[in-house]
């Protein structure tokens, strides 16, 4: 009997893992629990650093570095850690909405070598009505370089980006270290940052930071790549 059991079991976990990526979905898990019910919250515009290790169904088939496309799956886990210490994601379905990957460019710069560590941080660069720009770069956990980065665009549907945003910031009171926050004061709400000299009240269009030169060229390239298909359509 016991040997049917275990028989069952054992065929049951192979066909999970023959028909779904069953480790992404059960790292995606853990990632979601400890960012809620473990690590600390975040300031919306603070950026969030998680680490991680190249082993050896991350390499490529050189067996020499990691493979090109597990970078954008690292990003997922550093990018679901960003949405719960931020509340990002919990907001945007408050109000109705959803969100989605709209584009995503990628710049590798060096190998990560297998097992060797690295942090990806991650942050937010820009917003407007429709889109949240994100940039992560993952960094050698040793010497600190920038191993290579990527951009990208989370496109909020049914509700708006700007709305999103201005509500976070309107709640946002943190004793984290807000100097992040104040350094990146730029052009226009209203956000409550407690800093070691006590509390000051920032408007939260003035926390929004004017549109990075990188993602404005990528912008126009992405207008552009839509025309094309459109006209050939």
């Amino acid at each position: 009997m016991l040997c049917t059991v275990l028989g069952i079991v054992l065929g049951v976990l192979v066909a999970l893992y023959a028909l779904f990526e069953l480790h992404y979905f059960l790292r995606m898990c853990l990632c979601v629990v400890a960012a809620r019910y473990i690590k600390k919250r975040m300031h919306i515009l603070e950026t969030a650093t998680v680490t991680g290790l190249c082993l050896t169904n991350d390499i490529d088939t050189l067996l020499y570095h990691m493979n090109n496309a597990r970078y954008l799956r690292e990003v997922d886990f550093a990018r679901v850690d960003f949405y719960e210490r931020t509340l990002l994601y919990r907001t945007i379905r408050s109000k109705g909405g959803s969100v989605v990957q709209g584009a995503t460019t990628i710049r590798y710069r060096r190998f990560i070598r297998p097992f060797t560590r690295f942090k990806i941080s991650s942050r937010i660069v820009y917003w407007d009505n429709q889109s949240i720009f994100m940039e992560h770069r993952f960094i050698g956990a040793g010497d600190g370089f920038i191993h290579c980065i990527a951009l990208c665009r989370q496109r909020v549907i049914e509700c708006s980006a700007e709305d999103v945003m201005a509500t976070l910031l309107k709640g946002s009171a943190t004793a984290t270290s807000s100097t992040e926050c104040l350094d990146r004061l730029e052009n226009g709400g209203g956000a409550v940052i407690v800093g070691n000299g006590g509390s000051e009240y920032v408007s939260s269009s003035k926390l929004k930071p004017e549109m990075p030169q990188e993602v404005a060229k990528w912008l126009e390239w992405n207008e552009i790549s839509s025309a094309n298909l459109r006209n050939e359509c």
